[in-house]
């Protein structure tokens, strides 16, 4: 039987971690000579492209020296904590990768605390040593410290560290010693790695990913754990809340390079492979014996901290840009994103309409809004909100650790933009021309944070949180944002009327954009709302002014990103979110009625 390795690559969001499985891809002669893969393999999504960071672990093989080794590339980003937690489970041992100017970060840390207490064993690679003003032996150092603080045990804090540059293409045991390749590492997998164990008896596989086809529908993916398993076996499928069902096994398919293969024979416990012709599973459930099943312990995932309503569009502009525009095709495709997004919850509301999204934070929501608007869905987004819990009778809320790296001229800045809301400033280091910040901040504080702080440093700021725990309640937040500037009515925004306007405030549409009634087409300078007409036309005229002939000049608008929308709206106002378009607008589009409510709430007065 052959000897197989699993082992999982982890690391903070742009270390270098998808170009590494590029190197060792190209290394194991996986492509011809003569073909155009281009870079960043695994980072197939055109989100993860676009933004430079992994979103969905992904598995692939590669052979060397006769012994297989399956590479599981895990999210970076604790926000998808979900895919992490669940495929660490696939792997027997850790490739850490840390910058080698950076150090270990925020996210590295979340990660690697996973790794180590599912007791995987660490190989640390220091990356990116060809970086001017870079310290391999200080970060190996911090690295060590950092396994320390994680209560790693003897033989993981024994870990090998391999250095090198993935950009380039090589790796070596001495950072000032370069290399031509990256056998080096693959040298060190194999020698420090266990391998994959065949544990004697009846049947078991946790299912850690599900995989999709349109011909075949929906695809188990995970290691299997005991015994073994063959294309059309009889087997049950146990349900994480114990129940059992009887079903079959169709096809088996093993993870061979970039591609699935299919396969006649056992596979035996300790391979990943993916298996059809089973219904109704979940990410959790046990593939087992046929005639004596044993489920395996459900994985364990974190609580969502977040939680967004998801409503349908019914702006004046609905149904204009978007093919899935009706409360069922929200509701279902919701739904469908739970079956494999395991860190994400949905609730339905009061409203047949409207639906409460749980997930671990900005980034982990806007990517399954991002997802949806690319696949042509219309629908409005509510303001995000915290998840309080109450712990012995404490209302508490959840607490994240904040870095950030900043130069020094900027350091005071963030530190009264951080502690005014509410953060806790608890160390201050200095490395190189940078000083590194760290503090713990409620994570309602962190929404609208990296905006400010970007602003204040002139974009110098590097900002990275992780989710800390649950804390007693900090009180309320000295953050204010100014009033909007709301548009009167339906039409064509007009340079001669926003050029009129610009000093009420800064505007977040151009000349000739379309806009609706109460819609919010910009700040105002007051903390007040102000309702303008930007539709209104230069009336012709046969007399001459003194201001006839002006030439219009208009400064260019602030245009939001999907993060920075859902962190810049307020309680009574929507994100409208389209496959071509991103506005904000008020709840209620109509002025009286907006006043009306106003009105009614200071009085305390029933709801309207």
């Amino acid at each position: 039987m052959q000897n197989t390795k699993n082992i999982a690559i982890i690391a903070h969001v742009d270390h270098g971690k998808t170009t590494l499985v590029d190197r060792i891809l190209y290394q194991s002669h996986l492509f011809r000579e003569n073909e155009d893969v281009g870079e960043l393999i695994l980072d197939s999504n055109d989100l993860e492209r676009e933004r430079g960071i992994t979103i969905l672990s992904k598995n692939v093989s590669v052979r060397y020296k006769g012994i297989k080794i399956n590479i599981i590339d895990t999210p970076g980003h604790s926000d998808f904590g979900g895919e992490v937690e669940r495929v660490l489970n696939m792997a027997d041992g850790v490739l850490l990768l840390v910058d080698a100017f950076e150090g270990p970060m925020p996210q590295t840390r979340f990660v690697l605390q996973k790794a180590l207490e599912l007791g995987l064993k660490p190989i640390v690679v220091i990356n990116k040593v060809d970086k001017p003003n870079c310290q391999p032996d200080l970060v190996h150092e911090a690295v060590f410290d950092l396994m320390f603080n994680l209560e790693a045990n003897e033989d993981q804090l024994n870990f090998p560290t391999v250095y090198g540059s993935s950009k380039h293409g090589w790796m070596s045991d001495d950072w000032q010693k370069p290399t031509t390749d990256v056998t080096h590492l693959l040298d060190v997998i194999i020698n420090t790695i266990p391998d994959s164990v065949f544990e004697e008896g009846t049947l078991q596989m946790q299912i850690t990913s599900i995989d999709y086809s349109s011909y075949v529908g929906r695809i188990a993916v995970g290691r299997v754990h005991r015994g073994s398993l063959r294309a059309n076996m009889p087997v049950s499928l146990v349900k994480r809340d114990g129940s059992i069902r009887k079903s079959q096994l169709k096809e088996v398919y093993v993870f061979e390079g970039l591609g699935k293969e299919k396969t006649k024979l056992d596979v035996p416990a300790g391979e990943i492979c993916a298996v059809m012709g089973i219904e109704d599973f979940d990410i959790g459930d046990t593939i087992a014996d046929a005639e004596f099943p044993v489920g395996l312990v459900p994985i364990k995932v974190d609580e969502p901290t977040m939680s967004m309503l998801f409503t349908i569009n019914n702006s004046p502009f609905f149904g204009k840009d978007g093919k899935f525009v009706t409360s069922r095709h929200l509701r279902d495709r919701l739904f469908r994103e739970i079956e494999k997004n395991l860190a994400l919850r949905v609730k339905e509301t009061g409203s047949p309409d409207s639906y409460m999204v749980f997930g671990r934070g900005i980034l982990h929501l806007s990517i399954l809004v991002e997802t949806m608007r690319r696949e042509g869905f219309e629908f409005q987004l509510g303001q995000p909100q915290v998840i309080m819990k109450e712990i012995d009778g404490i209302r508490c809320e959840p607490i994240e650790y904040l870095t950030v790296h900043v130069p020094e001229a900027f350091s005071g800045k963030v530190i009264d933009i951080v502690t005014g809301r509410k953060g806790e400033l608890l160390n201050i280091e200095t490395k190189g021309d940078r000083i590194v910040l760290e503090f713990n901040i409620p994570a309602r504080s962190i929404i609208g944070l990296r905006n400010t702080i970007l602003t204040s440093t002139e974009g110098e700021a590097i900002i990275a949180h992780r989710y800390k725990g649950y804390e007693p309640w900090k009180g309320d937040l000295a953050v204010k944002r100014n009033g909007a500037l709301i548009s009167m009515e339906t039409g064509l925004a007009i340079a001669y009327a926003i050029d009129k306007l610009q000093d009420r405030g800064s505007f977040f549409v151009d000349s000739n954009d379309p806009v609706y009634g109460g819609q919010v087409i910009g700040e105002h300078i007051r903390p007040d709302d102000l309702v303008i007409n930007v539709c209104k036309t230069k009336k012709l005229t046969n007399m001459r002014a003194a201001s006839a002939d002006d030439k219009t000049s208009i400064t260019p608008p602030i245009k939001f990103s999907l993060e920075e929308a859902m962190e810049y709206i307020r309680n009574d106002e929507y994100v409208e979110v389209t496959p071509k378009s991103i506005r904000i607008r008020k709840i209620v589009l109509d002025e009286i009625e907006r006043k009306r409510k106003k009105i009614w709430a200071a009085q305390d007065g029933p709801a309207l």
